[in-house]
């Protein structure tokens, strides 16, 4: 029987610059033993997640970590306890890792996992791994349709997010086709910011859903990838209750479409993430790719761009 107690742990995935991230398995007598999870451990008393996070990877591996910024929250029962676990990503440490409680350690690489079984907290961790940095938002209607489609091909993007609201349903599907078929065979994933109802039998990876659509759904849609736009907390709490792969938080700076729109600044963004953040979420609004560190010192995956992406 699950305890009624939530236990408050922290895990940490120590990141490569390519992008691969370290696993651990769990070592005799714990339970799950020999499954695969990311490295970390208990909350002691007093203690902050952060200050945790740096006792367990030295503990447990013998590493100093020097950089490291929040990511996800997850709540999960398992049949011997209920975890709060909160995520970070490890961008820099001293030292090698080594296993000094018995348990292996093995680097992986988003989506071609080469270790089993895994704790089943882990699952949606993985997924979000997955996504880039930096996400691109089209602005055809701005640039023109021929150029945006050679910008998009000027470079490998991980994910894409066509946004053209003044296109018709037909003009949209000619342009998303084309669109596909720049990015999907680089290895990126494309998402459409249209009704999902429309994008049955397009070449996509998923939906992109607006504050509305967010607002009137029930369920998931049936995509392999849904993302949302969204403007404050309650918004991130609902697209984590439906279990929505990633969000967009805006506006963090001025931007030329909402001129004199109200901004949430990087202390507001902050503070949106500062309770639950139950997906990975991106950072859009009057930004570039320079602005990713300070985004993801405020618990952002990375930055969402639409005008910086393609100047």
């Amino acid at each position: 029987m699950t305890s009624n107690k939530i236990i408050d742990v922290v895990a940490g995935a120590l990141m490569r610059p390519d992008g691969s991230f370290m696993l651990g398995n769990r070592p005799e007598g714990k339970p799950y033993a020999g499954y695969w999870e990311f490295p970390g451990g208990k909350v002691e008393a007093g203690e902050t997640p952060l200050a945790a996070l740096k006792r367990e990877f030295h503990e447990e591996m013998g590493i100093a970590v020097t950089a490291a910024t929040p990511w996800l929250t997850k709540i999960h029962h398992y049949e011997h306890a209920s975890v709060h676990l909160r995520f970070f990503r490890i961008w820099d440490w001293q030292g090698e890792p080594q296993s000094r409680e018995g348990q292996a350690f093995a680097w992986q690489t988003p989506g071609r996992l080469t270790v089993e079984p895994m704790l089943p907290a882990n699952g949606p961790i993985l997924k979000s791994l997955a996504l880039p940095a930096c996400h691109a938002i089209t602005c055809a209607a701005e640039i023109g349709v021929e150029a945006q489609l050679e910008r998009l091909a000027e470079r490998d993007w991980g994910l894409v997010q066509v946004r053209e609201p003044q296109m018709a349903r037909e003009a949209l599907a000619d342009f998303v086709a084309r669109a596909a078929a720049i990015v999907r065979p680089r290895g990126g994933k494309l998402v459409v910011n249209a009704d999902p109802a429309w994008l049955a039998g397009w070449p996509v990876d998923g939906v992109h859903l607006n504050g509305a659509r967010l607002a009137a759904l029930d369920a998931r849609p049936a995509f392999d990838w849904v993302g949302a736009s969204i403007h404050g907390a309650a918004e991130l709490a609902r697209a984590g209750e439906l279990g929505l792969d990633y969000a967009l938080l805006s506006p963090v700076a001025p931007t030329v479409s909402h001129p004199g729109a109200a901004v949430l600044g990087w202390d507001g963004f902050a503070a949106c993430l500062a309770g639950e953040v139950p997906l990975p979420v991106y950072a859009l609004g009057g930004l570039d790719a320079g602005d990713l560190d300070a985004a993801r010192a405020r618990g952002a995956h990375g930055v969402a761009l639409m005008r910086g992406a393609w100047r």
